[in-house]
């Protein structure tokens, strides 16, 4: 007599399938990928780093210090622009101009009416940059090694006009901290191994690089200058749109560390924020996005309805430990190549808790599309 499995049992092995095809075509692949040979030195040439600042003096005074402690012999410049702040950052930034002469500022006093406020003071940054790579970090980011311009450069000798980097959260106590590191540790396995496959979709602005003619090829963020979000992610979909080479710089001294939320509710505002830009994304790489995001959420929605309906014991542990395996063994080796490890008996708690609060996001966006910006 044949044996007969639930339908729901078949849609359980579907998602599966799917999650593994993500595994064995990015994300292996993409953890495993030999280091690339460090740039000749002499096709090197002189970086702007861009910060842009919103009352955020006492990062600034962390930051700061540590960028001009870079070692780049080539030279570098850093650009703070001050984005209307009421705090004492403009005193700050003067006085260190007076005493490094490749510390300059760039002041915003209003942003005009119905423009995103940081990608206006990004554009005027940009403007006022003297050279012609650009490297862009957050306020609230530190370097985390003193070759992070060197090392974020290097793929311009290689004729790359975009270079997207990564960015993780400094380890702290407490579940919400692991949880926003795995969060941030799938969208790096996901934005860098896709572009590594020759799909780039995004970038994260706490560590990303261009030209000033790959601005200008874009036409700088003309596209979404309305939009609150987006200096990053959407500014790499304009340049995939117009065939601008990208690369990815995945090496752990490339990286940049920030602080995480500490609240739930803090980070929920950040990630609406974040989320809110996908809309806008081409049609094949939200479909790429979607169909392992929905896989996952099928794959725990299906297991529920098995497990309270038809006991297919046995297929569904198969299925189980094949997926739990295979799914943990790639974050493991994404979080050794990225430097940013958690614990593996953490991961298959993270990616059911990522997966709904992940949903519960999405649905929030759906119902709720007021964003406000600071």
């Amino acid at each position: 007599m044949p044996i007969s499995f639930s339908p729901v049992l078949w849609l359980l092995a579907a998602s599966v399938l799917i999650q593994l095809y993500y595994v064995g075509y990015y994300f292996l692949p993409f953890a495993r990928r030999p280091e690339a040979a460090a740039a000749d030195d002499s096709a090197a040439g002189p970086v702007s780093v861009l910060v842009c600042a919103h009352n955020e003096l006492a990062n600034l005074r962390r930051l700061l210090p540590l960028l001009l402690q870079q070692e780049y012999r080539p030279g570098f410049e850093v650009i703070l622009i001050d984005d209307r702040s009421g705090d004492d950052t403009y005193l700050y930034v003067q006085q260190l101009t007076q005493y490094y002469p490749n510390v300059r500022l760039v002041s915003v006093h209003r942003t005009p009416e119905g423009l995103s406020p940081k990608k206006y003071a990004l554009t005027l940054g940009i403007r006022a940059a003297r050279h012609e790579r650009l490297l862009f970090t957050d306020a609230d980011c530190i370097p985390a090694t003193r070759q992070w311009i060197r090392e974020m450069q290097q793929d311009f000798a290689r004729s790359a006009d975009l270079v997207l980097g990564y960015s993780a959260y400094a380890p702290e106590p407490g579940f919400l901290n692991k949880l926003i590191r795995f969060e941030t540790l799938l969208t790096g396995a996901q934005y860098l191994s896709f572009a590594w496959r020759g799909k780039p979709y995004m970038g994260v602005g706490r560590n990303l690089a261009y030209t000033q003619a790959c601005f200008r090829t874009t036409k700088g963020f003309a596209s979404h200058i309305r939009s609150l979000g987006g200096d990053d992610d959407l500014f790499v979909q304009d340049a995939a749109r117009h065939g601008q080479r990208v690369a990815v710089q995945a090496e752990p001294a490339a990286h940049t560390l920030s602080e995480a939320a500490h609240t739930w509710s803090a980070w929920w505002r950040q990630k609406r924020r974040h989320l809110s830009a996908g809309k806008s994304y081409r049609f094949a790489d939200r479909w790429r996005i979607g169909n392992f995001i929905g896989a996952n959420l099928l794959f725990y929605f299906t297991t529920a309805a098995l497990l309270f309906s038809r006991p297919d014991w046995v297929p569904l542990a198969v299925l189980w430990g094949v997926r739990t395996v295979a799914v943990g063994a790639a974050y493991a080796q994404i979080g050794r190549r990225l430097d940013d490890r958690l614990p593996v008996a953490w991961l298959p708690l993270l990616d059911v808790v990522y997966f709904f609060y992940y949903l519960a996001l999405g649905i929030s966006l759906f119902l709720y599309r007021n964003l406000r910006w600071k």
